[in-house]
């Protein structure tokens, strides 16, 4: 079955791991949901996001990499 560009099976990335332990243990076996960086930042370079609380800030850099502060 073919992907569509905004799905993926299995996400296995080690941030993914929701154990909290840092270390993927298995394989994530339900998908994970994806957002697009420009759905985020809606034209803009710099968004803020609040979590627990806490107020963060999404940057995206001018060679196109993403930079999460708090």
């Amino acid at each position: 079955m073919p992907a569509t560009p905004n799905s993926f099976s299995v996400l296995s990335h080690p941030s993914l791991d929701q154990s909290g332990g840092g270390t993927l243990s298995s394989p994530v076996t339900r998908p994970v949901p994806l957002v697009e960086s420009t759905d985020l930042l809606r034209g803009s370079k710099t968004v803020g996001i609040m979590h627990n609380g806490s107020l963060y800030r999404l940057q995206a850099t001018k060679l196109g990499k993403l930079i999460l502060t708090k």
